[in-house]
Protein backbone atom coordinates (compact mmCIF):
# COMPACT_ATOMS: atom_id res chain seq x y z
CA UNK A 1 0.00 0.00 0.00
CA UNK A 2 1.22 3.48 -0.83
CA UNK A 3 1.05 6.03 1.97
CA UNK A 4 0.69 9.62 0.83
CA UNK A 5 0.77 13.17 2.13
CA UNK A 6 0.14 16.61 0.66
CA UNK A 7 2.91 19.13 -0.02
CA UNK A 8 2.83 22.23 -2.26
CA UNK A 9 -0.29 21.01 -4.00
CA UNK A 10 1.16 17.62 -5.00
CA UNK A 11 0.74 14.28 -3.26
CA UNK A 12 4.01 12.84 -1.98
CA UNK A 13 4.27 9.05 -1.66
CA UNK A 14 6.54 7.07 0.63
CA UNK A 15 6.91 4.11 -1.73
CA UNK A 16 7.64 4.24 -5.44
CA UNK A 17 4.46 3.25 -7.31
CA UNK A 18 4.35 1.56 -10.68
CA UNK A 19 3.65 3.68 -13.74
CA UNK A 20 1.60 1.62 -16.23
CA UNK A 21 3.36 2.99 -19.33
CA UNK A 22 6.56 1.94 -21.07
CA UNK A 23 8.98 3.85 -23.32
CA UNK A 24 8.86 2.64 -26.92
CA UNK A 25 12.18 2.25 -28.72
CA UNK A 26 11.90 3.88 -32.15
CA UNK A 27 15.57 3.77 -33.22
CA UNK A 28 18.88 2.35 -32.09
CA UNK A 29 22.44 2.02 -33.31
CA UNK A 30 25.72 1.36 -31.52
CA UNK A 31 25.86 4.90 -30.12
CA UNK A 32 22.29 6.00 -29.35
CA UNK A 33 18.83 4.71 -28.46
CA UNK A 34 15.82 6.89 -29.27
CA UNK A 35 12.56 6.32 -27.42
CA UNK A 36 9.02 7.63 -27.53
CA UNK A 37 8.53 8.62 -23.89
CA UNK A 38 5.01 8.34 -22.44
CA UNK A 39 3.43 10.90 -20.14
CA UNK A 40 4.03 10.39 -16.40
CA UNK A 41 7.38 8.63 -16.81
CA UNK A 42 10.37 10.69 -15.65
CA UNK A 43 13.49 10.81 -17.82
CA UNK A 44 15.88 9.85 -15.02
CA UNK A 45 15.83 9.20 -11.25
CA UNK A 46 14.88 12.17 -9.12
CA UNK A 47 12.91 12.55 -5.92
CA UNK A 48 10.54 9.62 -5.42
CA UNK A 49 11.17 8.19 -8.89
CA UNK A 50 13.91 5.65 -9.61
CA UNK A 51 12.83 2.35 -11.17
CA UNK A 52 9.86 4.02 -12.87
CA UNK A 53 12.01 6.21 -15.11
CA UNK A 54 13.02 5.94 -18.76
CA UNK A 55 16.71 5.69 -17.92
CA UNK A 56 16.42 2.76 -15.50
CA UNK A 57 13.91 0.92 -17.67
CA UNK A 58 16.12 1.20 -20.76
CA UNK A 59 19.25 0.22 -18.84
CA UNK A 60 17.47 -2.91 -17.63
CA UNK A 61 16.04 -3.67 -21.06
CA UNK A 62 19.47 -3.59 -22.72
CA UNK A 63 21.57 -4.66 -19.75
CA UNK A 64 23.79 -1.60 -20.30
CA UNK A 65 24.44 0.45 -17.14
CA UNK A 66 26.38 3.14 -19.03
CA UNK A 67 23.34 4.47 -20.92
CA UNK A 68 22.59 8.13 -20.14
CA UNK A 69 20.14 10.68 -21.60
CA UNK A 70 21.47 13.23 -24.08
CA UNK A 71 18.78 15.67 -22.88
CA UNK A 72 15.67 15.62 -20.71
CA UNK A 73 11.90 15.84 -20.96
CA UNK A 74 9.70 16.74 -18.01
CA UNK A 75 7.92 13.83 -16.39
CA UNK A 76 4.62 15.31 -17.58
CA UNK A 77 5.76 15.72 -21.20
CA UNK A 78 5.70 12.87 -23.72
CA UNK A 79 7.66 12.44 -26.92
CA UNK A 80 11.05 11.86 -28.52
CA UNK A 81 13.95 11.32 -26.13
CA UNK A 82 17.54 10.50 -27.11
CA UNK A 83 19.77 8.33 -24.90
CA UNK A 84 23.48 7.65 -25.45
CA UNK A 85 24.73 4.10 -24.99
CA UNK A 86 28.39 4.59 -25.96
CA UNK A 87 30.32 6.48 -23.21
CA UNK A 88 32.78 7.78 -25.81
CA UNK A 89 29.88 9.46 -27.67
CA UNK A 90 28.22 11.16 -24.69
CA UNK A 91 29.74 14.59 -25.04
CA UNK A 92 29.13 14.84 -28.79
CA UNK A 93 25.40 14.16 -28.49
CA UNK A 94 24.91 16.23 -25.35
CA UNK A 95 26.62 19.19 -27.00
CA UNK A 96 24.13 19.02 -29.88
CA UNK A 97 21.43 19.92 -27.37
CA UNK A 98 23.47 22.33 -25.28
CA UNK A 99 24.53 24.29 -28.36
CA UNK A 100 20.97 24.32 -29.79
CA UNK A 101 21.95 22.34 -32.90
CA UNK A 102 18.82 20.20 -32.61
CA UNK A 103 15.59 21.34 -34.22
CA UNK A 104 12.77 20.61 -31.81
CA UNK A 105 9.09 20.58 -32.72
CA UNK A 106 6.42 20.20 -30.05
CA UNK A 107 2.64 20.02 -30.24
CA UNK A 108 0.11 20.87 -27.57
CA UNK A 109 -3.60 21.33 -26.99
CA UNK A 110 -4.70 24.68 -25.60
CA UNK A 111 -7.78 26.90 -25.66
CA UNK A 112 -9.02 28.83 -28.67
CA UNK A 113 -9.55 32.36 -27.39
CA UNK A 114 -8.10 35.86 -27.74
CA UNK A 115 -4.49 36.08 -26.70
CA UNK A 116 -3.68 38.24 -23.68
CA UNK A 117 -0.76 40.65 -23.47
CA UNK A 118 2.06 39.17 -21.37
CA UNK A 119 3.26 41.16 -18.38
CA UNK A 120 6.87 41.02 -19.55
CA UNK A 121 8.87 40.02 -22.60
CA UNK A 122 7.74 40.50 -26.19
CA UNK A 123 5.38 39.01 -28.77
CA UNK A 124 6.27 39.40 -32.44
CA UNK A 125 3.64 38.50 -35.04
CA UNK A 126 5.39 36.84 -37.97
CA UNK A 127 2.61 37.21 -40.58
CA UNK A 128 0.63 40.35 -39.66
CA UNK A 129 -2.21 41.11 -39.45
CA UNK A 130 -2.70 37.45 -38.45
CA UNK A 131 -2.08 36.66 -34.80
CA UNK A 132 -0.26 33.40 -35.60
CA UNK A 133 2.46 32.43 -36.20
CA UNK A 134 4.23 34.45 -33.55
CA UNK A 135 7.49 34.54 -31.64
CA UNK A 136 7.44 34.78 -27.84
CA UNK A 137 10.59 36.06 -26.12
CA UNK A 138 11.09 36.50 -22.38
CA UNK A 139 13.31 35.78 -19.41
CA UNK A 140 12.28 32.51 -17.70
CA UNK A 141 13.66 31.60 -14.27
CA UNK A 142 13.32 28.18 -12.58
CA UNK A 143 14.90 27.51 -9.19
CA UNK A 144 15.51 24.04 -7.77
CA UNK A 145 12.91 23.11 -5.16
CA UNK A 146 10.33 25.59 -6.52
CA UNK A 147 7.58 23.93 -8.55
CA UNK A 148 6.86 26.80 -10.93
CA UNK A 149 9.12 28.76 -13.21
CA UNK A 150 8.35 32.43 -13.71
CA UNK A 151 9.06 35.32 -16.06
CA UNK A 152 10.87 38.46 -14.99
CA UNK A 153 12.35 41.54 -16.62
CA UNK A 154 15.89 41.20 -17.87
CA UNK A 155 17.92 39.72 -20.73
CA UNK A 156 15.90 37.29 -22.85
CA UNK A 157 16.84 33.63 -22.32
CA UNK A 158 13.72 31.86 -23.68
CA UNK A 159 12.43 32.03 -27.27
CA UNK A 160 9.52 30.05 -28.71
CA UNK A 161 7.84 30.12 -32.11
CA UNK A 162 4.12 29.31 -31.91
CA UNK A 163 1.72 28.34 -34.70
CA UNK A 164 -2.01 27.68 -34.51
CA UNK A 165 -2.29 24.42 -36.45
CA UNK A 166 -5.88 23.15 -36.17
CA UNK A 167 -8.92 24.02 -34.08
CA UNK A 168 -11.71 21.79 -32.77
CA UNK A 169 -14.41 23.62 -30.85
CA UNK A 170 -12.94 25.36 -27.83
CA UNK A 171 -9.53 23.68 -28.22
CA UNK A 172 -6.78 23.94 -30.81
CA UNK A 173 -3.56 22.17 -31.65
CA UNK A 174 -0.56 24.49 -31.48
CA UNK A 175 2.86 23.69 -32.91
CA UNK A 176 5.74 25.02 -30.83
CA UNK A 177 9.31 25.65 -31.96
CA UNK A 178 11.59 26.28 -28.98
CA UNK A 179 14.86 27.96 -29.90
CA UNK A 180 16.08 27.67 -26.32
CA UNK A 181 15.62 24.98 -23.67
CA UNK A 182 14.71 26.58 -20.35
CA UNK A 183 12.85 24.38 -17.86
CA UNK A 184 9.05 24.62 -18.38
CA UNK A 185 9.63 27.19 -21.13
CA UNK A 186 6.76 26.06 -23.37
CA UNK A 187 4.30 25.77 -20.50
CA UNK A 188 5.25 29.22 -19.20
CA UNK A 189 5.07 30.86 -22.62
CA UNK A 190 1.67 29.41 -23.48
CA UNK A 191 0.29 30.34 -20.07
CA UNK A 192 1.65 33.89 -20.36
CA UNK A 193 -0.41 34.32 -23.55
CA UNK A 194 -3.58 33.26 -21.72
CA UNK A 195 -3.46 29.87 -23.49
CA UNK A 196 -2.46 27.35 -20.80
CA UNK A 197 -1.83 23.83 -22.08
CA UNK A 198 -4.64 21.38 -21.34
CA UNK A 199 -3.86 19.17 -18.35
CA UNK A 200 -1.22 21.53 -16.92
CA UNK A 201 -1.29 21.31 -13.12
CA UNK A 202 1.35 24.02 -12.60
CA UNK A 203 0.40 26.89 -14.93
CA UNK A 204 -1.15 29.35 -14.54
CA UNK A 205 -1.67 28.07 -10.98
CA UNK A 206 -0.68 24.99 -8.99
CA UNK A 207 -3.47 22.43 -8.79
CA UNK A 208 -3.69 19.48 -6.42
CA UNK A 209 -3.16 16.44 -8.61
CA UNK A 210 -2.39 12.85 -7.62
CA UNK A 211 0.69 11.31 -9.26
CA UNK A 212 -1.58 8.61 -10.72
CA UNK A 213 -4.15 10.90 -12.35
CA UNK A 214 -3.45 9.08 -15.59
CA UNK A 215 -6.68 10.06 -17.41
CA UNK A 216 -5.56 13.72 -17.44
CA UNK A 217 -2.06 13.95 -18.92
CA UNK A 218 -0.44 17.22 -19.87
CA UNK A 219 -1.32 17.65 -23.54
CA UNK A 220 2.24 18.42 -24.62
CA UNK A 221 4.32 16.15 -26.88
CA UNK A 222 7.89 16.52 -28.15
CA UNK A 223 6.69 15.60 -31.63
CA UNK A 224 9.90 15.70 -33.66
CA UNK A 225 13.67 16.02 -33.28
CA UNK A 226 16.03 16.73 -36.17
CA UNK A 227 19.83 16.90 -36.08
CA UNK A 228 22.92 15.98 -38.04
CA UNK A 229 24.63 12.99 -36.47
CA UNK A 230 28.03 14.17 -35.17
CA UNK A 231 29.71 10.87 -36.12
CA UNK A 232 28.14 9.89 -39.43
CA UNK A 233 27.04 13.26 -40.82
CA UNK A 234 23.62 11.75 -41.56
CA UNK A 235 20.58 13.94 -40.95
CA UNK A 236 18.41 12.24 -38.31
CA UNK A 237 14.68 12.85 -37.91
CA UNK A 238 12.68 11.14 -35.18
CA UNK A 239 8.92 11.49 -34.69
CA UNK A 240 6.68 10.68 -31.74
CA UNK A 241 3.41 8.79 -32.22
CA UNK A 242 1.96 9.78 -28.83
CA UNK A 243 -1.46 11.30 -29.60
CA UNK A 244 -2.97 14.48 -28.27
CA UNK A 245 -6.35 13.86 -26.66
CA UNK A 246 -8.83 16.28 -28.20
CA UNK A 247 -11.48 15.08 -25.75
CA UNK A 248 -9.69 16.81 -22.86
CA UNK A 249 -11.41 19.88 -21.50
CA UNK A 250 -9.60 23.17 -21.06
Amino acid sequence: MVVGSEQRGHRIVLEEPQIPFEPKVIYEDRRIIVVDKPHFLATMPRGMWHAETVLIKIRKLYGEPDIIPAHRLDRATAGVLVLVRDPAARRAYQMLFQEHRVRKVYQCLAPVRPMVRPRTGTVRHLAPPRVFPLERRSRVIKRRGVLQAWEERGPVNAITGIELTTGQGCLATYTLYPQTGKTHQLRVHMSSLGLPIVGDDLYPRIQTRAYDDFPRPLQLVARRLEFTDPFTGVKRTFTSSVPLDSQEEA
